[in-house]
């Protein structure tokens, strides 16, 4: 068996009186893949920021890195290689035992984090306005890689994540699954020898997921890097990992094979019964023959949106579904009001008006945008404020205490959470939350406003099954409580089918067809469903 490289013991986090990790002790080899999964607020990302030393000490616990360091420069490296010459200078490879939160590490910890890595679920982390291979070189810059050799070394690198063909892009540009693999690039630059991977698909369709998933696990063995990798997702577990740990509540409920903790996992999923069929309303959005065009260096005119006709009905839960690059995303970006499209017109029914979103002026697309909600798959709550704060004057809701507090609990009740959870989170800050939960706060945020429509941008993207079933009903009681109007931009056929009335199929910019979501599932290639 392979050399421990991380010993975890007795490890205990809290957040105020509330405990998040309790008493986690495990192992793990060098090389080795472990996956960790859990519901949302078991303590996965809490565990993960330990176990890389960033943020808050734990409140009890150690986390043990087991290495060899040289003797003459800061070059580190797995305990196996001790006795061993260093590549950098030299020197002698030493072995040590580095205490990762013992403030008497004499510099150490730093050392140990050079030679770590992280990928968060929805932070890209990338320089936008810079091409693709520019990015690549300012992570080599970042360790200080000799610049005469960093032009061919970024290019590789490029290439071992299948995005030569995207290298002059700029990275703004690049689809969610293509920005994650530059953040890999980024990452495998720094020649880690443990990588965390939080997440790191959680926003990525399926066939992409996949692309990315192969990527890690072939950075992993060429590097002969170790990985711990967060998932609410079975299949990723079971895809990527030689071993896999349950947290339940901040404990380990299970630790073994992948399959032997899914199952675990999977013992208390129950879904949710259908809910009853809805009367809609009359109509609420009217788009005619809207077009969005952009002209690109590289590629001449691209139609992201070409001569879309639609209409959605008051309550209606409506689904635009397609393949990555369809332009779906772009879509909603022009009924919220954040895109202004070429052509066509986006009328929303505001009180007894129609209102044109593709004209501006303030009683026109400024008028209109007030009423519509949109919660975007890479949102970001204010990190130092608190939920409460988050919910109200930090968006600009000014409630007296007493009022922001009771409309802050209900708001959260329609989001999913319970009135207990709803008033426990009330003070903690954003950072003290699971991602699920972060997610869910964010949805918050967006009904507080009461907007007429929400536009939902992959809503479940990171959650597992039984999260989604709390989204799933979160958005049926606000369309019952609320009169509320959705639509759901996403690629989860599972998720589409539970809960939406209708779906529009889009492919190449263009809406193929609309009509019931049975009927609309079955045109949907195999292509697509992968995807």
């Amino acid at each position: 068996m392979s050399k421990p490289f991380i010993s975890v013991h007795d490890l205990c986090m809290d957040f105020n009186d509330t405990r998040v990790l309790d008493r986690v002790s495990f192992e793990i080899p060098e090389g080795e893949i472990m996956g960790v999964i859990g519901r949302s607020g078991a303590g996965k990302s809490v565990l993960m920021h330990l176990l890389r030393g960033v943020e808050q000490p734990p409140t009890k616990g150690s986390v043990i890195y087991h290495m060899a360091a040289c003797d003459r420069c800061t070059f580190m490296d797995m305990q196996s290689q001790a006795g061993k010459k260093c590549p950098e200078c030299g020197g002698e490879l030493v072995a040590v035992d580095t205490d990762l939160w013992n403030e008497n590490s004499n510099g150490m910890k730093s050392r140990v984090m050079n030679r770590t890595a992280i990928m968060f679920q929805r932070t890209f982390a990338l320089y936008g306005d810079d091409r693709v291979i520019e990015n690549v070189l300012h992570a080599l810059d970042d360790i200080g890689y000799p610049q005469e050799n960093a032009i061919n070394r970024a290019a590789d690198l490029i290439d071992q994540v299948r995005l030569s063909h995207r290298m002059m892009h700029i990275a703004r540009d690049l689809s969610g699954g293509e920005k994650q693999r530059v953040v890999l690039a980024r990452q495998l630059a720094k020649n880690p020898a443990m990588l965390f991977a939080d997440e790191p698909t959680g926003t990525l369709d399926p066939e992409t997921a996949r692309l990315v998933h192969g990527m890690l696990i072939n950075a992993a063995r060429k590097n002969a890097m170790g990985m711990v990798v967060t998932s609410h997702f079975s299949q990723v577990i079971e895809d990527m990992a030689n071993r896999a740990m349950l947290l339940v509540d901040g404990g380990i409920a299970s630790i073994g094979s992948p399959k032997t903790v899914i199952r675990a996992f999977a013992k208390d999923y129950h879904e949710i019964e259908e809910s009853e069929p809805v009367e809609l309303g009359g109509k609420i959005l009217s788009a005619r023959d809207v077009t969005k065009r952009y002209i690109s260096v590289d590629r001449g005119v691209i139609k992201a949106v070409n001569m879309v006709t639609f209409d959605v009905a008051k309550k209606e839960i409506f689904g635009i579904i397609g393949k990555s690059g369809a332009g779906k995303t772009t879509l909603s970006g022009i009924i919220s009001g954040i895109i202004e499209p070429t052509s066509g017109e986006m009328n929303i029914l505001i009180g007894d008006d129609w209102v044109d979103m593709t004209k501006p002026g303030i009683d026109q697309r400024g008028r209109a945008k007030e009423y519509i909600g949109l919660l975007h798959q890479e949102y970001d709550l204010f990190p130092h404020r608190t939920v409460i704060d988050n919910l109200t004057d930090s968006i600009g809701l000014d409630f007296p205490k007493e009022l922001a507090i009771r409309k802050a609990i209900v708001t959260l009740r329609m989001a999913g959470f319970t009135e207990e959870k709803s008033k426990e989170i009330l003070n903690r800050y954003p950072g003290e939350l699971s991602d699920g939960e972060r997610h869910r706060v964010a949805l918050a945020q967006v009904l507080i406003r009461e907007p007429r429509i929400v536009i939902l941008d992959e809503p479940t993207g990171t959650m597992d099954p039984i999260t989604k079933q709390d989204v799933k009903h979160s958005i049926l009681n606000a369309r019952d409580e609320m009169d509320e109007t959705f639509i759901v931009v996403s690629h989860d056929m599972d998720f589409v089918r539970d809960i939406c009335d209708r779906l529009a199929l889009m492919r190449g910019g263009k809406i193929i067809d609309i009509g019931p979501t049975a009927e609309i599932l079955a045109q949907v290639t195999e292509e697509e469903k992968r995807d």
